[in-house]
């Protein structure tokens, strides 16, 4: 065994005894889903972003680049904007009304859950994706190192993120995301910059891409391109990647697990700042594999990732992939606890009452099953890119989010609109994805066009349309009064 398998097999171990003694610090529902509410500014953008990067951030950024180019970095500009939308507009609403779910909102403005369950699928989509995202690519780095079955890679994938997020909670996946986030900048910075030195600097790279690209029949230009691409993709990439950010309901646990409000909003841009830096790197990573390997296609292109950190040096290489693997853990973990809470809170009848106990066992026998089903469908699923499935996911969420900001910050939204905003926006951006990918043979970035325009206009339409008595009156008043109230 190599030095990068020593390094993959410790670091893997320390993350398991990290979340194993964490678990004692999760006693009841609310220290594992929202940390007792007494996290600080670090521990705090630490999660955010160890959530936000994983594997779409890293291997998903370099793999595509690869595949269409650098303009795949707008992925980093869109973290920044993302995160920074959430900090600056959403998180403190959502710290007010001590929500623990996203769809717990909709239940607070109109006390009825249909817009809940709703919003709840639309994220679960979201969710699913990332949670068989993460193992596959743990996978294909363990087949890639240990020549093991890259089926068997992804099972072990989801066991420790599913041991690591069902026993630590939101408390440990923070902790250990303190040590991902630098684990992963600081490996892929090294990678990047041996590698780079290697292959002759700035002149001796875009050389040897240029060779690559003409081989496989290429437009260099295009893919040297910020909008290579075009408008049209990159648009569609900030809707879904940017928009639909306030409804992911793992940052409603983060805004919630806050000591105090006034560290909300400073938590949230040092995320966005920690979860820019990653992609950039990664796409950096990305062109040196061209200019190295050649400009290949699919999931290889993952791979070749892998054998780029190894080729660079055993210890560096060892670093890397340690790096890459915090990077899907400290995504995977959160979402999985997000994805858990959903499905106890939103789906399972009489939840709301459960004991504290009650809730958390439910929590943690949630997480285990639900990760173990998605490492399960990783092995079976074809998926040929990581970053574009991943948008997928991020545009079904958007509808939810569009009308969050709606009831935020326009008195007047309704409770039908919203019904209707989110299941006409959902519905149609899915129905356009599976005609683009079924029918139509097309790139799927209209679907996003869809999930954000069409309740950009139904909402406000069906509202000022079904104004009726009970969308004012003492229960409103009360509602919009949270939102102005600081919780101690």
């Amino acid at each position: 065994m190599d030095l990068a398998g020593i390094t993959i097999i410790v670091y893997l171990g320390l993350v398991t005894l990290v979340g194993m003694y964490l678990t004692k610090r999760s006693t009841s529902s609310d220290d594992w889903a929202i940390g007792g509410s007494a996290m600080g500014v670090w521990m705090i953008a630490a999660g955010i972003a160890g959530t936000r990067i994983g594997g779409a951030g890293t291997y998903g950024v370099a793999g595509d680049t690869m595949n269409t180019g650098i303009w795949n970095m707008w992925y980093g500009v869109n973290s920044f904007l993302a995160l920074a939308l959430v900090g600056i507009f959403f998180a403190i609403p959502y710290r007010r009304l001590r929500l623990v779910t996203v769809g717990e909102l909709f239940v607070k403005r109109y006390g009825t859950y249909r817009n809940a369950r709703l919003t709840s699928l639309c994220v679960q989509t979201e969710y699913l994706i990332v949670n068989i995202l993460e193992p596959l690519l743990i996978g294909i780095i363990i087949s890639a190192v240990f020549g093991i079955n890259r089926e068997v890679g992804i099972m072990i994938g989801a066991l420790v993120i599913v041991s690591a997020t069902a026993l630590s909670g939101i408390r440990g996946a923070s902790s250990t995301n303190i040590i991902h986030v630098v684990v992963v900048t600081l490996g892929f910075l090294a990678v990047a910059i041996l590698a780079g030195a290697e292959l002759g600097g700035i002149s001796g790279i875009r050389e040897k891409v240029d060779v690559a690209l003409e081989t496989s029949g290429r437009d260099s230009a295009s893919w040297w391109s910020f909008v290579g691409m075009g408008w049209f993709p990159i648009i569609a990439m900030g809707f879904s990647a940017v928009i639909h950010t306030p409804a992911a309901s793992v940052y409603v646990n983060y805004s919630s697990s806050a000591r105090s409000e006034k560290l909300i909003i400073p938590a949230f841009l040092l995320a966005g700042v920690l979860a820019a830096i990653m992609p950039f790197l990664a796409s950096i990573i990305g062109v040196e594999a061209v200019a190295r390997y050649g400009a290949d296609s699919g999931l290889t292109s993952y791979a070749t990732i892998t054998q780029i950190a190894t080729d660079t040096g055993p210890i560096i290489g060892g670093i890397a992939l340690a790096a890459v693997l915090a990077a899907l853990i400290s995504s995977g973990g959160p979402i999985l606890l997000s994805s858990a809470t959903l499905f106890v809170n939103d789906w399972i009848p009489g939840s709301r009452e459960f004991t504290p106990t009650k809730k958390l066992r439910s929590y943690r026998i949630t997480a285990v099953i639900y990760g173990l089903f998605a490492g399960a469908l990783a092995c079976v699923l074809p998926i040929t890119s990581v970053l574009q499935l991943l948008l997928l996911g991020f545009a079904m969420v958007v509808p939810p989010a569009i009308a969050i900001g709606f009831i935020f910050y326009w008195r007047k939204t309704t409770e039908v609109a919203v019904f209707w905003g989110i299941a006409t926006g959902y519905g149609l951006g899915l129905l356009a994805w599976a005609a683009n990918t079924w029918v139509l043979h097309m790139e799927n970035d209209v679907a996003a066009y869809f999930t954000t325009l069409v309740p950009l206009v139904v909402i406000p339409v069906v509202s000022l349309m079904t104004q009726t008595p009970e969308n004012e009156g003492e229960s409103v008043d009360a509602f919009y009064k949270a939102l102005k109230t600081p919780v101690p």
